[in-house]
């Protein structure tokens, strides 16, 4: 039971965190509501993790080996970082706060797979700088069709609205594909219940927080970095969805929160550094750098708590 509530709480405080990195920058824009994004966020997140979310199961289950108590502790510890951050305001990463924990609940009884762990870092260091460089690449790629047609504001806020509908759409899909793993993950290995029902469960969690909880991060996301306008934003989105479904097809759980402010980090090379907001993005940088350890601190004192 306790795995079944704290993986439930945890995919309650991704969703929350990570809607902010599908819709965020279009919600800043005004583009569209925080309330029609939230829902069309809740309803992609659960198609893309019913459709594509088993894959990053393999990956969390072969980093450590744990009971279904210990389990259950490692996800209330990544539940509580997770949500902590995001009562801050701070886009953190998911992935890291429940690696963080898997780690720190299994690192006392020598259970980590170091050589599956040296793999997840390395790709967590590769999303940000990926997302940014296809956002820099899209950003060139998609204007150039704009200056052969030069159309409206009239013509272009309405096609801008649609295509950062349809592309939020995506990095929702996206997200719950390569993210939905790091809830399903723990009911599995609590023995709770087989793999697609963990998915289905997951993801409706993730659902449910993204509709209740997740205004304050989207915009932290939106207008905290840097200020977007509707093109910009677009690329940012296009680019974290395109970074996030790459590593879904790996099998690698990262950081969306990671891949949307690296595309938005590309938009600031492409305006300019002196425009960036470094007091947020120092902000984010430490939640970042933080997150991993809290989890894991939290997930050892848990399992030494109980172990009494």
């Amino acid at each position: 039971m306790l795995t079944l509530l704290a993986g439930t709480f945890l995919g309650g405080s991704m969703g929350a965190n990570d809607a902010a990195n599908c819709f965020g920058t279009a919600v800043s824009s005004r583009l569209l509501s925080w309330r029609l994004a939230a829902v069309l966020a809740a309803v992609f997140v659960v198609l893309g993790a019913v459709m594509q979310g088993a894959a990053g199961l393999a990956t969390l289950q072969g980093l450590t080996r744990q009971s279904p108590a210990a389990a259950g502790l490692a996800a209330l510890a990544a539940g509580l970082t997770v949500a902590g951050m995001t009562a801050l305001r701070l886009p953190v990463s998911t992935s890291q706060a429940v690696v963080g924990a898997l780690v720190g609940g299994s690192v006392l009884v020598g259970g980590v797979n170091t050589g599956q762990l040296g793999k997840i870092v390395a790709c967590w260091v590769g999303t940000p700088l990926g997302a940014m460089l296809i956002a820099f690449v899209l950003y060139y790629t998609l204007r150039l069709p704009l200056r052969w047609c030069r159309p409206s504001m009239f013509v272009l806020d309405p096609i801008l609205r649609v295509a950062l509908m349809a592309c939020g759409c995506y990095g929702a899909h996206a997200l719950g594909a390569n993210n939905v793993a790091n809830v399903a993950s723990f009911l599995v290995a609590g023995g709770q219940m087989t793999a697609p029902t963990a998915v289905a469960l997951g993801a409706v969690s993730i659902a449910v927080g993204m509709l209740l909880f997740s205004r304050g991060v989207m915009l932290t996301v939106g207008r905290g970095i840097t200020p977007l306008d509707g093109f910009s934003a677009l690329v940012v989105v296009l680019a974290q969805g395109l970074t996030l479904h790459l590593y879904a097809l790996l099998g690698v759980p990262v950081s969306t929160s990671q891949a949307i402010v690296g595309a938005v980090l590309g938009m600031g090379l492409v305006k300019g550094v002196q425009i960036l907001n470094h007091r947020v993005l120092t902000r984010v940088l430490c939640g970042w750098l933080a997150t991993p350890f809290v989890a894991a601190a939290l997930a050892a004192g848990l399992t030494l708590i109980a172990a009494r």
